[in-house]
């Protein structure tokens, strides 16, 4: 059996990671996903809980055709122990897929078994590109799966990234 291991901030979850994740799911038997900088909340960058993240993942992966578990990982400031403290948080695995340079120097250092995911039409499935949408009005529902617009609708997530996003400076003074 072959467990994998797949990381991500998933601000918000979208049709990128659901494509890589639906990859991935084709090449192992278990899937463990790391809802990283689980500590982070209410930023401009970092909008959602770990918990409506989990929930935005819980509900997206409904259906995958393996067995899988979400778990919140919080950040460390010291690389050079982050691979054990995400190893202390899940059950073992044996293959991490990513495409962050630096998640793939620490595993790889840490001897596992690290393979690149390529990145789904980047340009449109982005994160950044996503909350952007959202703060200026635009449509985003449709670069996310129906589950995860339903649970940013659900904690009124678009007028937070607003809210969080808004400066309080005064450029009149």
């Amino acid at each position: 059996m072959v467990r994998a291991f797949y990381i991500g901030r998933f601000q918000p979850y979208h049709f990128g990671h659901h494509a890589i994740i639906k990859q991935i799911a084709e090449e192992v038997d278990e899937l463990v996903v790391g809802i990283g900088s689980a500590q982070k909340s209410h930023e401009s960058t970092d909008p959602f809980t770990a918990g409506e993240r989990v929930l935005m993942l819980y509900n997206a992966l409904e259906n995958l055709p393996i067995r899988h578990y979400v778990l919140p990982i919080e950040d460390v400031r010291y690389n050079s122990i982050w691979v054990h403290h995400v190893a202390s948080r899940t059950p073992n695995f044996q293959v991490v897929y990513s495409n962050n340079p630096l998640v793939i120097q620490l595993f790889r250092e840490a001897g596992f078994c690290v393979k690149e995911s390529p990145l789904y039409i980047r340009e449109r499935y982005s994160g950044t590109e996503i909350r952007r949408r959202m703060v200026a009005g635009e449509k985003w529902e449709h670069l996310v799966p129906k589950s995860v617009v339903e649970v940013i609708k659900e904690i009124d997530g678009v007028n937070r990234l607003r809210n969080v996003s808004a400066s309080d400076s005064n450029s009149s003074l």
